[in-house]
């Protein structure tokens, strides 16, 4: 692909742009601050994790499913602010991307990226998304989640393009084969280096 054929950017969030917004690390680091037992929090997340990313179903009853089903000596204002704290922008790219767009006023940028409301709206307010992107496709509002091949196909129509006009980026490899599937051209980010010389060399 060349950069005159590129129309849309498809980018996922976290691990490419920031942090994970509630990875098993941040769980972990949770568990140590608020002494509750890690295993036992993680085995119920397991559970319900994928459908509150899809939206079907509240914070509250995350948390309520994961942790409150019992008295806790913290809050739960107190542990969704941990929640919301634990996202960090990754080093460069951002930056980065927003002047490559600016120099390249013709390619949207959109995102596919699996995210639960509350954390997803928190990380495009706090850390200014919308300065890059033209729209969100999010697993919250869409009811959907990567490696779904119906959230690949709705990105495409939201987009209003054809799968080779675009280019996805993830940090997973099992996404970015995902993605291939629906016919996009695809790159895996690992380093910030690398990703700029792959789009510096369309």
């Amino acid at each position: 692909m060349n950069i005159d054929s590129l129309k849309v950017l498809f980018l996922d969030i976290g691990g490419v742009l920031l942090s994970n917004g509630w990875g098993h690390v941040s769980r972990q680091a949770a568990a140590k601050k608020f002494g509750f037992d890690y295993d036992k929090m993680n085995y119920l997340h397991e559970f319900i994790f994928d459908i509150y990313e899809e939206g079907k179903v509240s914070l509250d009853d995350y948390l309520d499913s994961v942790l409150f089903d019992e008295p806790r000596s913290f809050s739960r204002e107190e542990f969704k602010e941990f929640m919301l704290q634990e996202s960090k922008e990754l080093p460069q790219l951002l930056p980065w991307l927003i002047e490559w767009k600016q120099q390249h006023p013709g390619i949207k940028v959109f995102s596919i990226n699996n995210e639960p409301k509350d954390l997803n709206d928190h990380r495009i307010k706090t850390f200014g998304l919308r300065r890059l992107f033209d729209g969100f496709i999010s697993s919250c509002d869409v009811g959907l989640r990567k490696p779904d091949p119906q959230i690949f196909k709705l990105a495409l129509a939201v987009a209003a393009i054809e799968p080779h006009e675009c280019i996805y980026i993830d940090d997973r490899e099992v996404l970015t084969r995902a993605g291939a599937k629906s016919g996009m051209h695809c790159w895996q980010h690992k380093t910030f280096e690398e990703t700029k010389k792959f789009l510096e060399g369309l």
